[in-house]
C-alpha cells in the first residue's frame, strides 16, 4: 500500500496534507477510473488557491506555517473530498435521513431517501457533496437537484484492506489514511501543520480533534 495510508477499515480517517499535494491530478483520475465517475463528474477535487503566488518563502513551502503566521501561504492546493466528519453537517441538515453515519464512521448516501433538496451541499463546508444530475447547482424546489453523489471513502476498498483509490495512487503520499492520531503523527513527523484552523479539525475529527495540539 502507499506510504501514505497507515490502515483501512473501520474507524479510519481520510485527510489531507496540503503541503505535500502538487496538483498533480492523479487522484481525481484514480477516483474516475475506479468508480467510473463520468468525465464532467468529480469526487475528489483539488483547489487550488493563490494561484501563481509565491510565499515569503518561496513556491509551494510552508504554506501551513505561513497562514498560521498571518503571512501569505503562497500557491496552495488542497484535495477536498468527502472527510467522513465524526460531526458532519451534511448528516445534521438532511431532512429525510438520506445522509446516515454508520457504526463504521463512514458517512453514506442513501439514494432511495435522497430528494435533492441540496442542504447538504449548503451544510458542508468542503464541497463534498454533487449533484451530477442537477441543473446549476441550485434546486428551486425539493427534489429538482438529482441524486446526491460523494466520495465513500472506497469502504468496499477498505473492507478488502485496499486503501482508497486516490491516496494508492497519491504520488508525493499526500492524501492520508488512517486513525486520527496515525495522521496527526505522520503529519507532525514530517513537519507539516494542519492546514484547517479548530473549528474545521473539530467538525471533522470531533473530540479525536485535539491529536492535532
Amino acid at each position: 500500500m502507499s506510504e501514505g495510508v497507515m490502515g483501512t477499515g473501520e474507524g479510519t480517517r481520510i485527510f489531507p496534507d496540503v503541503e505535500a499535494c502538487i496538483d498533480c491530478g492523479g487522484c481525481v483520475v484514480a477516483c474516475k477510473r475506479t468508480w467510473d465517475v463520468p468525465r464532467d463528474d468529480q469526487r475528489i477535487d483539488i483547489m487550488t488557491m493563490m494561484e501563481g503566488q509565491s510565499g515569503p518563502q518561496g513556491d509551494n513551502e510552508a504554506k501551513v506555517q505561513n497562514l498560521q503566521g498571518d503571512e501569505a501561504p503562497g500557491e496552495t492546493h488542497i484535495p477536498m473530498q468527502c472527510y467522513h466528519c465524526d460531526n458532519a453537517p451534511c448528516v445534521s441538515v438532511c431532512p429525510t435521513d438520506a445522509l446516515q453515519k454508520e457504526e463504521d464512521r463512514f458517512v453514506r448516501v442513501h439514494d432511495d431517501l435522497c430528494v435533492g433538496c441540496q442542504y447538504c451541499l449548503s451544510g458542508c463546508p468542503f464541497g463534498a457533496p454533487q449533484f451530477p444530475d442537477g441543473d446549476d447547482g441550485k434546486a428551486a424546489v425539493a427534489g429538482t437537484g438529482g441524486i446526491m453523489d460523494k466520495c465513500t471513502g472506497c469502504h468496499e476498498r477498505q473492507l478488502a484492506d485496499k486503501g482508497p483509490a486516490c491516496a494508492e495512487e497519491c504520488a508525493t503520499d499526500a492524501i492520508l489514511v488512517g486513525s486520527t492520531g496515525d495522521i496527526a503523527d505522520e503529519l507532525a513527523s514530517r513537519d507539516t501543520g494542519s492546514f484547517f484552523n479548530d473549528e474545521a479539525l473539530e467538525i471533522i475529527f470531533g473530540e479525536e480533534a485535539r491529536h492535532f495540539q
